[in-house]
């Protein structure tokens, strides 16, 4: 007597409510597990991206956008600094290295970042081939930057006005291809690097044709868009803040404090859908039990029979516990996968190419997703199954 068949066939025998509480099944844990791929997925990059750097120093504003303009490039920034105070905090006693950052402009959607040889340092960039950016209008660009553009070392790119339009090109000038990044990770993979000269000569040019009288470059102090620093000592952690803050025009923000401040938001509505997933899935733990219970009372004969033919309780047990156990395990599994290829596809459409998610990426606690699935099944044909287990086969036969 197989006993998985016999389960098996009693759910086909009821096709509509076995499909419905897959279903629910399916959607509780199909919404738990993009909720643990997609948290999982955002802290890692916030923690690749922001990994060693201390502060970012920027124009006044809001902290959170100073932190998701310059290590996240998400967010347009809060404005320039002057580079004379840039490079006077960037000689501070407090700093071992400062990275100058200078934004505004994108190539398709990818950012064009203005640096110098230290961001190479602080993000310890590896070259797939070519070369780093060293002379004006020479750029270095990251590995999905050169394969979703089909880029190689010594193609010529137009990049554009502002953080992801590419209606406003700079056709005066163009940047050569001078190297491609290995994969790092990290929001790199998605950036063209380049000198702050060829930003600042990108649009001062832009300045002198859009106005009539040519502008005196001495009236015009060079600024750039913000600083990334790390701490020369622990002492600097509370002094070097306080100090930029209260004694300077710019802020101070602390990446670890503005990204905890981000996952407390975000966790509100994370936290929700975690609550509605639950109670989803305890919703079809009660439609289980409800239609397990109602099958039994119509089985009762045939359970009999089983019993008369040399079915052990056990047996009969089992049979009722299995139909609760398959519903829920095909139903988690389905829940999973339809999670990971709604994610896939969600990412087909995103815009932001820094924050990216992906359905490919498989979590081990997906697996007690699974495990929780395969319980609430226990759980639900419990009371069911031990009815069968004490069903007095005398009565049942004689009453029919």
């Amino acid at each position: 007597m197989n006993v998985f068949l016999i389960s098996w066939n009693s759910l086909k025998a009821s096709k509509l409510t076995a499909f419905l509480n897959i279903l629910l099944i399916s959607f509780g844990t199909g919404i738990l597990s993009i909720l643990l791929l997609a948290s999982y997925q955002v802290e890692q990059k916030l923690e690749n991206n922001a990994r060693d750097i201390d502060l970012v120093v920027g124009a006044k504003g809001s902290p959170l956008q100073l932190i998701l303009s310059s290590i996240f490039y998400i967010d347009f920034p809060t404005g320039n600094i002057p580079l004379k105070d840039a490079e006077l905090l960037a000689s501070n006693r407090m700093v071992r290295r400062a990275v100058p950052l200078a934004l505004g402009d994108n190539y398709n959607g990818f950012r064009i970042v203005g640096t110098d040889t230290n961001f190479i340092g602080l993000y310890i960039l590896k070259l797939s081939g070519g070369k780093f950016w060293k002379e004006d209008f020479e750029v270095t660009i990251g590995s999905n930057v050169a394969e979703k553009q089909k880029l190689n070392v010594g193609d010529k790119i137009y990049g554009a006005h502002g953080l992801a339009s590419s209606s406003d090109t700079h056709g005066n000038n163009v940047y050569l291809v001078s190297g491609i990044l290995e994969p790092q990770g990290n929001v790199t993979d998605n950036l063209v690097l380049t000198n702050i000269s060829s930003v600042w000569k990108m649009h001062e040019e832009k300045q002198l044709v859009s106005n009539s009288s040519e502008i005196q470059p001495d009236l015009h102090e060079k600024e750039i868009t913000s600083l990334l620093i790390q701490y020369n000592s622990p002492t600097s952690i509370v002094m070097f803040p306080m100090m930029v803050n209260k004694s300077t025009n710019m802020q101070a923000a602390s990446p670890a404090k503005e990204t905890a401040r981000l996952f407390s938001l975000i966790g509100v509505g994370v936290d929700t859908l975690k609550w509605f997933a639950i109670l989803i899935m305890s919703i079809s733990a009660i439609s289980i039990f409800i239609s397990l219970y109602n099958s039994l009372k119509e089985r009762k004969y045939d359970l009999a029979i089983m019993r008369t033919i040399g079915a052990s309780r056990f047996k009969l047990f089992l049979i009722v516990s299995l139909e609760g156990i398959i519903l829920t395990t095909i139903g988690s599994l389905a829940g999973v996968l339809l999670a990971h290829l709604g994610l896939h596809l969600i990412a087909q459409y995103q815009d932001s190419t820094q924050a990216k998610l992906s359905g490919t990426v498989f979590l081990r606690s997906e697996l007690y997703i699974l495990i929780v699935g395969f319980g609430i099944g226990m759980i639900a044909s419990l009371i069911p199954a031990i009815q069968a287990y004490r069903s007095d086969i005398s009565k049942i036969l004689s009453k029919n």
